[in-house]
């Protein structure tokens, strides 16, 4: 058999590879799609379907490209220089490999989706930050994931049996003609290739201009199946883009770094000419609203969500403690509030440093060891005469939190190892153990400001809620008819139950021991967990906040606010520090009218919640007119622009302009 003979043979089993794989990629998408159905949006039409597959085929040509371009290079043009050899096992090895991955992968996706709202995203790479042990026992505890290797074992098997009935079908030879029509078939042949990777390269088109990619992909209307356009390949390819661009330094929108000192002379209205960023964030304190607190506790509840607050969902009966305390006349509660981003360690960045986030890793910036920030937290508190602790249920090397709190100025951090708690699950500590320890410690202490982090409610969900006398029953009346029965969700919910009713119990018991406290409650982020599939975003991501102390009355905020983890700090020392106390920040505080609050993805304000990557989408969260709407979104994201700009210099260059 001639060379041509051979090259054109092989060729067929690399279409075939190609053809099987885009096959399997649109299969596995319709099949994420049906499972997890229940996240489509109640009205989305089954054309937006359509627009998703059909969309998600163009973007899988790429996908499957990669092994088909690896078959053609190790395989085809290895044959064609060498006939004699036998490169086919070469060919079912790398089809296997390939189908092994594309299931694994599928069998992440599903639970990677429940828990985070997206399929693989930079926030993968968080996993290498993470305990890792702890995240593999999560999954295997919460997650099932032995079934789910299993399940991808035996799928992998099938599908690999099929792959190879297909790869070794019958070839065509190749035609015979007349000399000169020989060597025209063998120039179109040949000359097909590039064409045929060319339209492959740019997702079923010749032109950059007409291609699509994981940036352009979202062209439904529906979250969800925006998300199912991209394979499990082009989920990972998302991923890996967005963390080397973070890694250069390159931020997500928002950040204009060619207006630093226009911004920077925007955040506190300083109207000052500096090298040094520092001068322009110099506040200074109205003059204290309350007589100065004993103690002051700022509780970040793991996912202490919103909409448990929100009346339409009051028969779950799942915050009622937070409730409670916000009833109270000494309590302030402000509902459009927004988390610094999507993790734990966001808000933790926050809170430590002052700074929103910006898509770099705070606590693994070499420049966070060096000192505490400008706007960091305790040095600013440590002027007022308190000492700041950090207490945490968990172990200290998760995310470096002891090292890089105790880098940023705290006094002292106290985690499980520290107060010989009782291991729950391989997070660390019940929420309950955290506050008797911290508890213990007042009577001894000077004046504290104590930062707390509960981890209860968290994957693993597997306290004994019966044990803290949790009632399903209490919440089973709110549930929708078809939620009624599904133990799994009651399990969860009521996990929040038992932060909600821990985080009260403390609150409680301490003011009644020493009334002078203060105390200020929220969530490290929300977006985990909700009774519906599809939450609007104002349900799905905001947080509480809740002020409440001795001295606190109901219209010490303006009523007409909003704000992020980056306002709690300036609002903090507004409320207690002397008439012109100085002190830094890049938020303003929410007793001079703040009206905007965000994070990486959207921003709020007292009327509106609206997305940043997609101006055009907003949500009405009050009434009010257009006119006014528009307004506070086009100072919302003026000032969103200018928090993070300011935010990104510091971390990536430092005081220096």
């Amino acid at each position: 058999m001639g060379r041509f003979s051979v090259f054109f043979e092989s060729i067929q089993k690399d279409l075939k590879t190609y053809l099987f794989l885009i096959v399997l990629l649109c299969v596995y998408r319709g099949a994420f799609i049906f499972i997890m159905q229940e996240y489509i949006g109640p009205h989305t039409a089954m054309t937006e379907i359509a627009r998703a597959m059909w969309a998600g085929l163009r973007l899988s040509l790429k996908s499957a490209g990669i092994i088909a371009l690896i078959s053609f290079l190790a395989c085809t043009l290895t044959t064609v220089m060498l006939p004699r050899l036998n490169t086919n096992r070469l060919r079912v090895v790398l089809g296997y490999v390939y189908i092994v991955v594309l299931s694994i992968l599928f069998q992440a996706r599903i639970p990677y989706y429940r828990v985070f709202n997206v399929t693989f995203n930079q926030n993968i790479y968080n996993t290498f930050n993470d305990d890792v042990y702890a995240l593999f026992i999560t999954m295997i505890q919460e997650y099932n994931l032995p079934s789910r290797i299993l399940g991808a074992i035996l799928i992998s098997a099938i599908i690999c049996y099929l792959f190879k009935l297909v790869l070794f079908s019958r070839n065509y030879k190749l035609p015979q003609f007349t000399a000169t029509k020989n060597l025209l078939l063998r120039c179109s042949i040949i000359a097909s290739i590039p064409v045929f990777m060319l339209f492959m390269r740019f997702g079923g088109s010749f032109t950059y201009n007409h291609s699509i990619n994981w940036e352009n992909a979202a062209i439904t209307k529906d979250t969800f199946l925006n998300e199912a356009v991209l394979d499990d390949i082009q989920a990972l390819y998302r991923a890996y883009s967005v963390n080397e661009r973070m890694s250069q330094g390159a931020v997500a929108s928002g950040v204009h770094k060619e207006k630093i000192r226009e911004y920077a002379k925007m955040a506190a209205g300083n109207d000052i000419e500096s090298d040094r960023m520092d001068d322009y964030l110099i506040r200074h304190a109205a003059g204290a609203k309350i007589a100065k607190p004993r103690h002051i506790f700022i509780i970040l509840g793991e996912t202490y969500a919103q909409w448990p607050l929100m009346e339409k969902y009051s028969k779950l009966n799942l915050a009622n403690g937070l409730k409670e305390i916000i009833q109270q006349d000494n309590a302030i509660y402000t509902s459009s509030f927004l988390p610094n981003g999507s993790f734990t360690q966001m808000a933790i960045s926050a809170m430590v440093s002052g700074l929103s986030d910006v898509s770099v890793p705070v606590n693994y910036q070499p420049r966070s060891y060096e000192k505490p920030y400008a706007t960091a937290l305790a040095p600013q508190m440590q002027k007022l005469g308190y000492k700041v602790d950090f207490w945490y249920g968990g172990f200290p090397s998760w995310e470096r939190i002891k090292d890089f709190t105790l880098a940023q100025g705290f006094d002292h951090f106290y985690s499980s190892t520290d107060f010989a708690a009782e291991q729950d699950n391989i997070w660390g500590t019940k929420d309950e153990y955290i506050f008797q320890a911290l508890l213990s410690h007042l009577s001894e202490e000077e004046p504290t400001v104590h930062l707390i982090l509960t981890v209860s409610n968290h994957p693993p969900y597997n306290l004994d809620l019966e044990k803290s006398g949790f009632d399903p029953a209490q919440i089973i009346d709110g549930l929708p008819e078809e939620q009624k029965n599904n133990q799994e969700l009651i399990r969860q919910l009521g996990h929040y139950w038992y932060m909600d009713k821990v985080v009260h119990d403390f609150v409680r018991e301490t003011e009644q021991k020493y009334p002078d406290s203060l105390f200020i409650i929220t969530g490290d982020h929300a977006d985990r967990l909700n009774v519906t599939k599809t939450p609007v975003p104002f349900e799905r991501y905001t947080i509480p906040l809740v002020i409440y102390g001795q001295g606190i009355t109901k219209d010490m905020l303006p009523k007409d606010r909003a704000g992020g983890h980056v306002n709690i700090m300036p609002t903090l020392i507004e409320l207690l520090a002397p008439e012109n106390f100085t002190y830094y920040s890049i938020g303003n505080s929410l007793t001079k009218e703040n009206k905007v609050g965000f994070n990486p993805a959207f921003w709020i304000t007292p009327h509106a919640m609206g997305s940043i990557e997609h101006p055009d989408e907003y949500e009405i969260l009050s009434a009010t007119d257009d006119k006014e709407i528009r307004h506070e979104k086009e100072s919302a994201e003026e000032k969103v622009s200018m928090m993070r700009t300011i935010s990104s210099w510091i971390l990536l260059k430092g005081n220096q302009l």
